[in-house]
């Protein structure tokens, strides 16, 4: 799942990536918030964690155009600002859920696994398909109750389309997400990380739709 994290204190932008990925997500940068606007307009992300205080153009505002253009993935705001009236402003603004700092790494990641559960209609934490289950807390897959060790490119591919069971997804819709802005993409590895994991899990788990991508069949077993 990809990330964008928009926060202009560097330290903390620092801290946050380090924590975003080493729970496995894919994280894209910005550290103002023209540079956040433009790159939450052109590229793909599964959430978003949005700092107020942004130099350049302010939290707030980016929240509110990318609202106006019909950008629906779900933001997480972080602020110092800790006043009701602000919350209800980032709220009212388009906002999924508020942080305020400072905050402990495990929150945001919690409310951040919530967010983009919700976005694509999961309730649990726990992600299944037939005999494959995902973790999104500690990141570990079992498949008939038995674990699965994957790599962090073959958890990413099997996380989105843990989020997306039954829908075609693409070879490009799953680079998008599974690379940051600034990677070497090439989507033919994408065929590479499907082939593992179909060694890995049941075989009827993850099917191929010729001409247009990969579907998680819900009802596999």
């Amino acid at each position: 799942m990809r990330i964008l994290l928009v926060e202009d204190e560097a330290l903390l932008r620092s801290q946050l990536r380090t924590g975003l990925q080493a729970a496995g997500y894919t994280v894209d940068e910005a550290d103002n918030g023209v540079d956040a606007h433009h790159l939450g307009q052109h590229s793909a992300f599964d959430a978003v964690v949005l700092d107020l205080g942004l130099p350049r153009l302010d939290g707030l505002t980016v929240l509110h155009r990318w609202r106006e253009s019909g950008l629906t993935m779900p933001v997480l705001i972080l602020t110092a600002r800790d006043s009701w009236t602000d919350k209800v402003s980032g709220i009212d603004a388009g906002a999924d859920d508020y942080l305020t700092k400072p905050f402990h790494m495990e929150e945001l990641l919690a409310r951040l696994r919530a967010l983009i559960r919700r976005a694509h209609g999961q309730a649990s934490a726990v992600l299944r398909c037939g005999p494959v289950a995902l973790d999104t807390r500690s990141g570990r897959v079992s498949a008939d109750g038995l674990p699965v060790e994957l790599t962090a490119h073959e958890y990413k591919v099997l996380a989105y389309l843990m989020h997306h069971p039954g829908r075609v997804v693409s070879r490009s819709e799953l680079v998008e997400h599974i690379y940051a802005q600034d990677f070497d993409r090439d989507s033919n590895t994408i065929e590479v990380f499907v082939a593992r994991l179909r060694r890995k899990l049941p075989g009827d788990v993850i099917e191929t739709v010729r001409g247009l991508g990969y579907r998680l069949a819900p009802h596999a077993s």
